[in-house]
């Protein structure tokens, strides 16, 4: 993804948009975010709304019985 700079700086953007969508959650969910090399050159704007997609995906996934 880059050095420790990019990584860092890619991970305190990830945590601080997940924070505000916790309330989307339910309280028994977990969620794991994971950042590929591409996001190192994304927006913060662009990860939030990269985010929210993967959010939806997942929520959408669970109510089709996709659930592990």
């Amino acid at each position: 993804m880059g050095n420790a700079v990019v990584r860092n700086r890619v991970k305190r953007r990830l945590r601080h948009l997940m924070r505000d969508r916790l309330g989307l959650l339910g309280p028994d969910d977990a969620v794991v975010v994971r950042a590929l090399p591409a996001a190192a050159a994304r927006s913060y704007t662009q990860l939030g709304l990269d985010l929210d997609e993967a959010l939806a995906a997942a929520r959408t996934r669970r109510h089709r019985g996709g659930e592990r």
